[in-house]
């Protein structure tokens, strides 16, 4: 199994965007809202998250469909998402814009990239420091992943949460 730093081009500049991506999107999760540090943070974000899907196309590795995979389908979708969220902010729809937000992080960033940490995938095998999953079951996901790794991901996405909890819930 090749290792992230032996992966192809477009899997590095996938992962270290991702990466990127997560940590200014619990930046913004945790910063006021509406101001320009705000703003300029979202574009940044919606950049990478760009630049995350669109480099998810040159990305073969599980070829369920031909070529492709259900990760195409989910970059599609981030596509349209970032799209769909842009609009809203732009038209003041505020509430639209944050749950469009929040919905594509979690499911872009953190559902998504929780598969990527799946035995046998290259994230796996770099986060973990093992070289091959053969003959692994399903359970060896729980049992071989950082145990922070979880709880850190879950922990930035409940701060967001918590912090916009007024906003959310029209307090």
């Amino acid at each position: 199994m090749e290792t992230l730093f032996q992966a192809s081009p477009a899997i590095q500049i996938h992962v270290y965007t991702a990466v990127a991506a997560t940590l200014v999107g619990a930046y913004i999760f945790l910063r006021r809202k509406g101001t320009s540090a705000h703003r300029l943070a979202g574009r940044l974000w919606v950049l990478l998250m760009v630049v995350v899907s669109v480099s998810s196309f040159a990305i073969h590795e599980l070829n369920v469909w031909g070529r492709w995979s259900p990760i195409h389908i989910v970059s599609i979708a981030t596509l349209v998402s970032l799209a769909v969220a842009v609009h809203f902010a732009r038209r003041r729809q505020i509430t639209a814009h944050r749950w469009t937000m929040i919905s594509t992080y979690v499911g872009a960033l953190m559902i998504a990239g929780a598969f990527s940490f799946m035995p046998g995938r290259i994230m796996h095998d770099f986060a973990v420091g093992l070289s091959a999953m053969a003959g692994r079951s399903g359970s060896a996901l729980l049992a071989d992943t950082p145990t922070l790794l979880w709880p850190l991901l879950a922990g930035l996405v409940l701060a967001g949460l918590w912090r916009n909890r007024a906003r959310i819930f029209g307090r």
